[in-house]
């Protein structure tokens, strides 16, 4: 676990979220940053100009980092009327799940992943990310 941004949820709050996402003997890192880093990690791997909310590097199907940005992430909780913890919750589960293998580039494979990511956060008592209010 690196925290180069404040504001974050707690080491074992992202922990947490992480592991139930997680395969058995997995080995991530999770790093939270500004949005400097963030628009320069999108920048060299995903050739997009901007800060995003979350990366996934994935150097197996076990092991991986996942970049999650804290501006970026603050922002869209407030636009989303989310709390922070529950889109950190969900974009921490997300980026492990990509880790894993899971995608959304086509309808089948988002909704699975979608799915995945709705039963795991239930268990953290976290609203389904994807339902209209």
């Amino acid at each position: 676990m690196q925290r180069a941004a404040r504001g974050a949820p707690s080491v074992r709050r992202l922990r947490g979220w992480a592991l139930a996402a997680a395969r058995a003997g997995s080995e991530i890192t999770l790093r939270v940053v500004g949005a400097a880093e963030a628009r320069r990690l999108n920048r060299a791997f995903r050739q997009r100009d901007t800060a995003t909310n979350v990366l996934s590097f994935a150097y197996s199907r076990r092991q991986g980092d996942v970049v999650l940005c804290h501006p970026v992430i603050r922002r869209e909780a407030r636009a989303q009327g989310k709390s922070l913890a529950a889109h950190y919750a969900h974009l921490v589960v997300h980026g492990v799940l990509h880790l894993h293998g899971l995608d959304h580039v086509r309808v089948g494979d988002a909704e699975r992943m979608e799915r995945a990511e709705i039963r795991i956060l239930r268990r953290f008592g976290v609203a389904d990310p994807y339902a209209v209010k």
